[in-house]
């Protein structure tokens, strides 16, 4: 028999409905009230307060299907089945059957209503922690023996492997039992020759059949007992879906064939990693988007900024045109809708298409400059060091051009060029260090987004400075400033509202600047050397050893750890759109670039 996604969902929802569990609603992948996770990564989260009796839980059985996010797993996408985002189908007990009811409910359901053999599964079990004070889960092994798995198919793992936690901090964890199916010779040999449990190729986990959460784990590390007993059981629909239906990988089902095979077609230069990231990242992105998360460089934002950018790259990588972008956005719309994995949508089609578009954009203008720079780095042998390409070059790429470090990771991995990452983390500390300072000078640290857009408003922002102290006065300084890939804003020091007439000539003089087309040059001093030079800044504070000035010819020279434009020209046309209070004495500019 094949299952379609739905079918499988139902068969698993009618199974513990069946069997006394009510069905709970999907929750939104951004988590309510948990500063903890960016997005719900198991089908437990929305409801684990439930496992330490914090909350009362609807029901002591319960059951649903939840959309998770595991950002963990970006970079194993690409293989035959990892994901990003997928649907957990999960079963929970709390306070109610321990191990021998959810391995009995598992069991019954994969070889009964799934009509998996019983000689393709094998289950894992923990093995124990001696140092963290945690005993070997053998009773499970003895259930999973009673049901009728084979003794050879019981594997006992260690903590990594099947001890279950939710995250890094504190909170309701325990052993875990993994069930496993045999995908046969072809990928490898079995474990009863080889005696190593291969899970990349040969064994495909396609159910966690019980998180028995038993243990609390405390901030100190530390294990105690938990007032009550509870299992959480969870199974990614698209995994189980390829295995029913012998398929070698999760873009062979139906949830992405289609949409591959129109990428195969209408690209120059198909590879399959390539494909398969652009399919699953933008997938992603859509259920990320309709829970109403908007890119940026922070939290929840960064990743879909991250994977809608990969997505992009690989488009470049296979040659299809970065219009296929919103292509496949909407055929992936559609096909959620086919499948019946649609979420409850927040956006129209229109909507989430246009979000794409803007990120396109974007990126675009940014990748295209960077490309060109990494391409010149790596041409010249100079520039590589024992197979790693110099780290000021890898910084160079970041603070000025606003190339993401995983980019420049995967670019170098692609000519075989690697990237010191620990290098360039303390390159990046030392250049924080040196603008230390600057953190509360004019501009503070420089900007944490590196959108090719923002940059060139920061720029324009040191512009708008040197006028407000041409036309106003010398004494006007910064009071603070807010930049965006769409606007800035910028507050001063000013005692009254200005006139029309003198935001004509701020304006008229930004622009003349801009028009001009002088070079933005950027060099490290000291403090005093930066005192003396006329830059601006906050001397009174405490800088470091070195300070980085930016100076844009005759009229502007401030410290501030950047990044900007290359040249004035680069910023087109400077637009005031508001003036106002801000504060007693304090004004506020608001202003645009525009493209002519």
């Amino acid at each position: 028999m094949k299952y379609t996604a739905k079918q499988i969902l139902d068969t698993f929802i009618n199974f513990f409905t069946e069997n006394g569990h009510t069905r709970i609603k999907n929750s939104s992948i951004v988590p309510e009230n948990d500063p903890t996770l960016l997005f719900i990564n198991a089908g437990m989260a929305p409801i684990k307060k439930c496992f330490t009796g914090e909350e009362q839980p609807v029901s002591k059985r319960m059951c649903n299907v939840q959309t998770c996010i595991r950002t963990n797993d970006i970079e194993s996408v690409g293989d035959r089945h990892h994901l990003t985002s997928f649907n957990m189908l999960g079963s929970w007990s709390i306070g109610d059957y321990f191990k021998e009811g959810a391995i009995n409910y598992a069991f019954k359901l994969l070889t009964e209503g799934f009509k998996i053999p019983k000689e393709k599964l094998y289950a894992t079990v923990f093995s124990g922690d001696e140092e963290l004070g945690l005993p070997a889960d053998e009773e499970s092994a003895k259930i999973w023996e009673k049901v009728g798995i084979a003794p050879s198919h019981i594997i006992k793992l260690p903590f990594e492997d099947n001890f279950w936690s939710m995250g890094d901090g504190e909170g309701p964890c325990g052993p875990c039992t993994e069930v496993f199916y045999d995908t046969g010779d072809e990928h490898g040999e079995s474990y009863e020759k080889s005696g190593f449990f291969d899970t990349k190729k040969r064994y495909l986990e396609i159910w966690n059949a019980g998180v028995f959460m038993q243990y609390y784990k405390n901030l100190d590390k530390t294990y105690s007992k938990l007032k009550f007993n509870s299992v959480d059981t969870g199974s990614g629909l698209e995994r189980m879906l390829l295995t029913l239906n012998g398929l070698d990988t999760v873009y062979d089902t139906e949830i992405f064939v289609d949409i591959m095979n129109y990428l195969r077609e209408n690209s120059k230069n198909p590879n399959e990693r390539s494909l398969r990231i652009i399919c699953e990242h933008i997938r992603t992105s859509v259920i990320i988007l309709n829970a109403k998360v908007e890119p940026s460089n922070v939290k929840a934002g960064y990743i879909l900024r991250r994977l809608m950018r990969r997505a992009l790259r690989h488009l470049r990588t296979i040659e299809a045109g970065d219009d296929m972008f919103e292509t496949i956005a909407s055929k992936t719309i559609d096909n959620m809708e086919n499948t019946g994995l649609a979420p409850d949508w927040n956006f129209t089609k229109d909507e989430i298409l246009a979000k794409f578009k803007a990120e396109q954009d974007k990126f675009s203008k940014m990748l295209s400059q960077g490309l060109k720079v990494f391409n010149e780095y790596i041409e010249d042998e100079n520039n590589i060091e024992n197979g790693y390409l110099k780290t000021e070059l890898v910084f160079k790429l970041y603070d000025t051009f606003g190339f993401p470090l995983e980019i420049t990771q995967e670019l170098a991995e692609e000519h075989n060029i690697k990237v010191d990452d620990k290098a360039f983390e303390a390159l990046l500390e030392h250049h924080k260090e040196e603008s230390r300072g600057a953190n509360q000078a004019v501009f503070k640290s420089g900007l944490a987004d590196h959108d090719p857009e923002t940059i060139k408003l920061h720029t324009a922002t040191h512009l708008l400075h040197a006028a407000l102290k041409k036309f106003l006065g010398s004494d006007v300084h910064q009071m603070g400033s807010n930049i965006t890939p769409e606007r800035l804003r910028f507050d001063f020091n000013f005692p009254r509202k200005l006139t029309p007439e003198e935001l004509q000539e701020i304006e008229d003089y930004v622009n003349s600047i801009i028009a001009e087309g002088v070079d933005v040059i950027r060099e490290e001093m000291t403090p005093d050397e930066a005192k003396h030079s006329g830059a601006i800044g906050l001397f009174d504070n405490k800088y470091g050893d070195k300070v980085s000035v930016y100076t844009i010819g005759k009229y502007s020279k401030e410290i501030c750890s950047g990044p900007h434009v290359n040249n004035t020209r680069e910023l087109v046309k400077f637009k005031i759109k508001k003036e106002e209070s801000s504060s007693a004495n304090v004004r506020r500019i608001k202003a645009v670039l525009l493209d002519k």
